[in-house]
C-alpha cells in the first residue's frame, strides 16, 4: 500500500510536533460483511516504527483495537533544520509502507 502515510511537522518552542495519518482499513476480523454474512478477514497494522536521523524514536505494536486510518501525534526534542524522520509500518498480511521526510 504505497503512499499511505501522510506526515506534517511543526516547530513549537523547543519541540517539534509530528502528526501523521496512515491510510489503512484496520479490519478486526470480527465484522460481518453486510451482503454475505461472512466475517471480513482481519487486516490490521501490527508495527509502526519511527526513526529520527537513524536513531530509534519508538516502535508501536498495534492490534485490532486501532481504528481505520489511524492518526498518531508525538513531539521530538533537539530537532535541527535538515534532520530526517523515517516512519514505516507493517501489517498482519505482509503489507508495508514507509516514508522519509525532511524536518
Amino acid at each position: 500500500m504505497k503512499n499511505s502515510i501522510r506526515v506534517r511537522t511543526e516547530q513549537k518552542a523547543e519541540v517539534t510536533e509530528v502528526k501523521m495519518l496512515i491510510r489503512h482499513p484496520m479490519e478486526t476480523g470480527l465484522r460481518k460483511d453486510s451482503k454475505t454474512g461472512e466475517l471480513v478477514p482481519a487486516h490490521f497494522i501490527t508495527e509502526v516504527v519511527c526513526k529520527h536521523n537513524d536513531a530509534d524514536v519508538f516502535t508501536a505494536y498495534w492490534g485490532i483495537a486501532v481504528s481505520k486510518n489511524p492518526f498518531l501525534s508525538f513531539t521530538l526534542d533537539e530537532v535541527k533544520p535538515g534532520d530526517v524522520l523515517a516512519i514505516s509500518w507493517q501489517d498482519n498480511k505482509g503489507g508495508s509502507d514507509s516514508v522519509v521526510v525532511d524536518i
